[in-house]
Order: structure tokens, then C-alpha cells, then sequence
């Protein structure tokens, strides 16, 4: 079945439809990991985008049930070059394009996507429209147009959960798949902390957390709560952690101004750790100032140097938007920054347990090169409460 990708600005490339029946639209960004595109796939950062591929053979390895990072998938659309119909993969469960018809992900794949990498590049991530219809191009470019896009639009609502719950899974091993603790063992307390006798509780909000993220705060020795973007600051202080966790999500975080207002109260009271879009709301609730990137950072290989230590990792990262450095003053020093483009991918208060980056340590897909800093933050926790 034909589909057609349209872009905003007239741009319109004709493929193969695989996936879902239909029309979808969002922003197109383009990510340049090589694997781990189930994990992609389910990364609520992607809500309200259509995402490229770079690397050129997608669907070789299926879909199985353990590689999720949420609920459910939650990007538009899904564009690659070549599509294996046919896993060879001794865990899958079934082939992707089944795994995108059951969540209705509309894809496209035959088209020259270095080309249209290039065209992003050189015009910044645009709205676009992948169709499996009989509209035409014209039509459906000035749908493309008609999109409101990213900025000022709150998409944390739409990803966040409803109820808050407890985390009880580990990190994935080849032998037993994921560990998983009881409730019981989950209560016990420890003085030296482990995944089954925890040291820390931390609440996290959730504005799109990624179950790794999870999964690497319970393996470094911590009960988690996962609560809704939306609880008010002084219900999470009420709960009394030991820590505060803000997670990754999708969008413009100027367009969540709840989320920014809850960390401002929390500030001075618990340690802080952000990631992805905690760190953007973080960096607001100090007083300063984000904006939109030009085609975002997507990917599993940008090099970032830590400025406490002078040491570069390759780090995986999803974002469309950053913290403008200039505005970074006062409480807030800048710690990390990506070599490509010395944009901001670290900040910490100069005086109180606070610390977040722009990028995922927990990977998934990605290098683990920055997994040290959930034992930062568990560092943290120790000194703030003399233990």
C-alpha cells in the first residue's frame, strides 16, 4: 500500500505503508540510534511526533514484550528506509508492524531518509503528515501546515499517569529477565541499601518516565513512588521522602507551568535529581529560561563533558528543547555541555542538594556511560539526611 510523508514547508516524499491504516500528525524528528527502536518507540518523549530513523534496517530483531519504556507506544508515526517483515531475533514475540497496527502507529518506509535527515537539518524539525489514504499531496501539506505544533502545547497530560503507584523492578539480566521485588521486601528499610532492602524513598513525577529510569533508581537502593504530574507540592512533601525525582516527558515545558510552580515549592526542601524535561522545568523554577532547538538532540551518541570532572560520555538523548545558558545565573551554575553544540546538559544549585541533565542515563536504547549519577543522587540523599 502506498503512503505519502508531507512536510509543512511543501517537502513530500512517497513510500510503502506498514503499520496502521490512516493519517498521522505531528512534528518530524529524526533519531540517530542504531538500535532500540521498541524502546523508542514507547518513550512517552515522543507524544505528538512522527520520528525518522537514521539507520537504515528497522524490524530485524520484532517486538517482544520485556523492551517497553511505558504503558503503551506513544509517537504518531514511524518512518524508516528499509522494513524486515520478517524478525530473526530468538526473543521476539512478533514482527513490528503488527506490534504499530495493534497500537494504531501509522508508518512509512521506502523513502530516502538521508534526504530527508538533511532536509531537517538544513530547515529545523517541521510539522508533517504520514498518510495511507487517497488524499493528495497538496492536501496534505496544508494539513501539515494546519498542525499547531509543539510549542505551547501542554503534552505532559496526556502521558502522565493517573494514580500514583510503587516501582518494584530491577534491571534487566539475560538470566531471569527483569528482578522484581515484593511489597514486603520493598518496606523493609536498610542502612547500606540494596534493590531488595531499599535505603531511600523518592517520590517522582511522572511527566512521561521511562520504566529504566525507574528500574535504575529501585537498583540503586531506592523505593519509588511514581505520582501524576499534577500532585501538588505539598501532597509530595506530605509523603515525606528522602528524595525527589522529575522525570523525562514530551514537549514545550513552558506549556506546564503547574509542573514548574510545584518544583519552585519543593526547592530548599528535599534533594532534587531531573532528567529530560525535569531538568528544563527545574532550570525554570531557578529562574531561568528554555527555547526551542532548531531539529533537537535524538539520539544514542552525543558526547557531553561533565564539567565537575572534565570527563566525556556518550550519552543517549530525546529533546526538542533546552535551557538557555546565558539565563542560568544566581543559584544555578551550568555542570554538563554537549560538545556538538555547547548547548546546557547539566545544571546544579550552588548551595542545596539539586542537580538534573539534559540527557538519559538510564539509556535504553544508548551508551551506559552516565549511569553514575543515580549514586550521585543517592549520595545526596545520605548527606542531606546525616546518614
Amino acid at each position: 500500500m502506498k503512503a505519502i510523508l508531507a512536510l509543512a514547508d511543501g517537502k513530500v516524499f512517497t513510500g510503502v505503508a506498514f503499520g496502521a491504516e490512516g493519517e498521522a500528525v505531528g512534528e518530524v524528528v529524526f533519531n540517530t540510534s542504531m538500535t532500540g527502536y521498541q524502546e523508542i518507540l514507547t518513550d512517552p518523549s515522543y507524544e505528538g511526533q512522527l520520528v525518522a530513523m537514521t539507520y537504515p534496517q528497522i524490524g530485524n530483531v520484532g517486538v517482544n514484550p520485556e523492551d517497553v519504556e511505558s504503558r503503551r507506544p506513544f509517537m504518531r508515526g514511524f518512518i524508516v528506509k528499509d522494513y524486515s517483515a520478517e524478525p530473526s531475533n530468538w526473543r521476539a514475540s512478533q514482527p513490528l508492524h503488527e506490534y504499530m497496527q495493534a497500537h494504531g502507529i501509522v508508518g512509512i518506509y521506502g523513502i530516502d531518509t538521508r534526504a530527508l535527515v538533511r532536509h531537517l537539518r538544513d530547515h529545523g524539525a517541521q510539522d508533517g503528515i504520514i498518510s495511507t489514504g487517497a488524499a493528495s499531496a497538496e492536501e496534505l501539506v496544508a494539513k501539515a501546515k494546519a498542525s499547531p505544533g509543539l510549542v505551547g502545547q501542554d503534552l505532559v497530560k496526556n502521558v502522565t499517569c493517573r494514580e500514583p503507584y510503587d516501582w518494584n523492578e530491577g534491571l534487566w539480566r539475560l538470566v531471569g529477565g527483569y528482578k522484581r521485588r515484593d511489597g514486603s521486601s520493598a518496606a523493609k528499610r536498610s542502612r547500606k541499601g540494596s534493590f531488595t532492602a531499599p535505603k531511600y524513598f523518592v517520590v517522582a513525577y511522572d511527566y512521561g518516565i521511562k520504566y529504566n529510569i525507574l528500574r535504575n533508581l529501585a537498583e540503586s537502593g531506592c523505593q519509588v513512588r511514581v505520582v501524576p504530574a499534577s500532585m501538588p507540592a505539598s501532597e509530595v512533601l506530605a509523603l515525606n521522602p528522602d528524595g525527589i525525582f522529575l522525570s523525562n516527558g514530551p514537549g514545550d515545558p513552558d506549556a506546564v507551568p503547574y509542573a514548574k510552580e510545584n518544583v519552585r515549592q519543593l526547592i530548599g526542601k528535599k534533594p532534587i535529581f531531573g532528567i529530560c524535561l525535569g531538568h528544563q522545568i527545574l532550570g525554570l523554577a531557578l529562574g531561568g529560561k528554555t527555547y526551542k532547538l532548531k531539529f533537537g538532540h535524538h539520539g544514542g551518541n552525543q558526547p557531553v563533558m561533565d564539567l565537575t570532572t572534565l570527563k566525556v560520555e556518550i550519552t543517549a538523548q530525546n529533546h526538542g528543547f533546552a535551557v538557555d545558558a546565558e539565563s542560568l545565573s544566581g543559584a544555578a551554575q551550568l555542570t554538563h555541555v554537549n560538545l556538538n553544540d555547547n548547548t546546557v546538559e547539566g545544571l546544579a544549585h550552588r548551595e542545596l542538594p539539586i542537580f538534573s541533565v539534559q540527557y538519559h542515563p538510564e539509556s535504553s536504547p544508548g551508551p551506559h556511560d552516565a549511569s553514575y549519577l543515580f549514586k550521585r543522587f543517592t549520595d545526596l540523599m545520605a548527606q542531606h539526611r546525616g546518614s
